[in-house]
């Protein structure tokens, strides 16, 4: 499944401008929208969840996606350093957003500023992988994502299961959660966060080169 495919048939629209996702040649005038709406959507989400596990005094499962501490780049810092590094076309950080969904209906997962990187640098990269027509290896991955080259490998396979290796979106779901960040990019406002997670149980480089510091453990 190509981006060419992909975008020919639902991106082309007028409704996909404000998102960024217009052009599959990545002839793009500064960064798509999309980035910035969905970092404020997952910093909203880590947020609610953070502040969720501290009032109910649960204490989060910890899974290989987490570290001992969050890293000093933000969401928002980290998704731009993908974006500009991984020339992934804009359609793969809305299939992430979909497959962190799917990944955390099946685990339960909390987004908290311990996983949410990890999470990030993974699902962008399964999706380059699965729609994109060209995509890196993932020792280039891992450097723009401040892991190892075996973390990310081990991030992947943990992440695939996780999502049961349902990988395929189909137009009408890209769609939704598409129409998701247009309303918010209209009002402003987020309106819906990431699936709140289930209560049942560092990248560092000022001048911004391709290989960061290692997100903190």
């Amino acid at each position: 499944m190509g981006t060419l495919a992909l975008e020919t048939e639902i991106i082309c629209s007028l409704d996909y401008v404000p998102l960024g996702l217009k052009d599959p040649n990545k002839d793009y005038l500064g960064k798509p929208r999309v980035l910035s709406l969905l970092s404020t959507l997952l910093e909203r989400s880590v947020r609610k969840n953070e502040r969720m596990l501290e009032n109910s005094q649960t204490k989060d499962v910890t899974t290989v996606f987490h570290g001992l501490r969050a890293p000093s780049l933000s969401i928002q810092q980290y998704i731009d350093r993908i974006f500009k590094y991984s020339c992934c076309s804009p359609s793969c950080f809305i299939i992430a957003h979909v497959y962190l969904d799917r990944f955390i209906q099946r685990t339960n997962l909390c987004l908290t500023s311990l996983n949410i990187h990890r999470l990030l640098i993974t699902s962008v990269m399964v999706a380059a992988k699965f729609i994109d027509d060209a995509f890196f290896n993932n020792a280039y991955y891992a450097r723009v994502g401040g892991v190892t080259t075996a973390e990310l490998s081990r991030l992947e396979t943990k992440f695939l299961f996780g999502v049961d290796f349902r990988l395929h979106v189909n137009v009408q779901t890209f769609r939704k959660y598409c129409s998701v960040l247009k309303r918010e990019a209209a009002s402003g406002f987020i309106e819906r966060s990431i699936q709140v997670c289930g209560m049942e149980e560092s990248c560092t480089n000022k001048d911004d080169s391709v290989c960061p510091q290692s997100i903190s453990r």
